[in-house]
């Protein structure tokens, strides 16, 4: 997962917007107990003018419910951004977390949603896909020069939108592991059907990793088979500390490595399913509990945990055009394909938040800036 770094700047500066009224209505009665599940409608403001966008407002702290689509100041770039027209967003629990108060180093609301985005830089018309702190989920946003890398010819925006996050952390995933070079290592991949889970399976199946899966369906499981996935495990059917222990039962039982991202107790119980000398990637915590384990468990098969923080690693210059040289290189050999398992309007993004948080996708959840 990613964060946001700086809280020692002018918040207002940070996010180059200035939020303007609008006016919303709901296009259809919300169900009872249900406001998540309102259609937002952006009706024109008497004083739109050029220099106002459609962007998604985190109006407030809380669930679904907080967020609206308004008029806001279009972002003006610094000398080392670059001013992008988007076509498409990335949804990530980041953001859900992020209108939940969450997520650390986020400004206060109101603030314009979004971290992750595709379109065409405005200068040039190239098309491009990046990665921000915040403010992505709008019809323009100033990106980063360092965070912006080509969308591949024959991908749309919306594939483009579902790149970054979940395939720079999941290779940076196996390289904190230190998997980048070692087939037929051992991995069990948390929340396998996700958008992380995917990349992670899709890049895993490049570097001849045997791959173990959970997942809450059968169906998904089923799907991310075809994949690469080997071994799918349903939580919610057998333990995935036990199931581990039976499909790798005999001399070296357990696994290599664990992307987790669940916190609270799986972290320990993740350490369970390692063997000699594994290590715990975490890059989360979807339970929105802390981890929960006591560090002599680690003593007796000398295992580690490890962090990955997107955000932070996403500064270091170096390590993400080394990252990119790869992960291009995979894409121009067609063996990388962001799965998208829904793309919602920008104005129905209450609903796309809803079924992140009930965790009901597969794979990538895309928002798509419509005119």
């Amino acid at each position: 997962m990613d964060m946001d770094m700086d809280t020692d700047i002018d918040r207002k500066a940070v996010r180059g917007q200035e939020l303007i009224g609008c006016r919303l209505i709901i296009d259809a009665e919300p169900e009872p107990n249900h406001p998540t599940n309102d259609p937002i409608r952006l009706l024109d403001s008497p004083h739109e003018s050029p220099s106002r966008m459609k962007a998604l407002v985190i109006t407030r702290l809380g669930g679904p419910e907080v967020l609206e689509i308004q008029q806001v100041a279009a972002p003006h770039p610094t000398p080392d951004q670059v001013l992008v027209n988007v076509e498409a967003c990335g949804l990530n629990f980041a953001d859900l977390m992020t209108t939940q108060g969450g997520y650390a180093t986020t400004p206060d609301p109101p603030l314009t949603a979004g971290r992750e985005f595709a379109g065409s830089e405005q200068s040039t018309g190239r098309r491009v896909m990046g990665y921000t702190q915040w403010a992505a989920f709008a019809e323009q946003t100033a990106a980063n020069r360092t965070l912006l890398w080509p969308v591949p010819e024959n991908w749309t925006a919306e594939q483009g939108a579902a790149f970054p996050v979940n395939f720079f952390t999941a290779y940076f995933a196996y390289w904190k592991a230190g998997l980048l070079d070692k087939p037929g290592a051992r991995v069990l991949i948390h929340a396998v059907a996700g958008g992380v889970g995917t990349a992670a399976v899709q890049i895993g199946k490049i570097l001849g990793i045997e791959m173990y899966g959970t997942s809450s369906s059968d169906d998904k499981l089923a799907r991310v088979r075809e994949l690469g996935l080997q071994h799918g495990i349903n939580y919610k059917q057998q333990d995935y500390v036990d199931a581990i222990k039976d499909l790798t039962r005999g001399e070296g039982s357990g696994v290599d490595a664990v992307f987790e991202m669940l916190g609270g107790p799986h972290v320990a119980k993740s350490v369970k399913c390692l063997r000699d000398f594994g290590r715990i990637i975490v890059y989360g915590a979807a339970t929105g509990e802390n981890a929960l384990f006591d560090p002599r468990i680690l003593y007796a098969k000398g295992a580690s945990v490890h962090g990955l923080w997107l955000s932070y690693l996403s500064a270091n210059r170096p390590l993400m055009e080394s990252g990119w040289k790869q992960l291009s290189q995979w894409i121009a050999a067609g063996k990388l394909d962001p799965v998208i398992g829904k793309v919602f309007p920008l104005e129905q993004a209450r609903e796309a938040y809803t079924l992140m948080q009930q965790g009901k996708n597969y794979g990538k959840i895309v928002l798509k800036i419509e005119d």
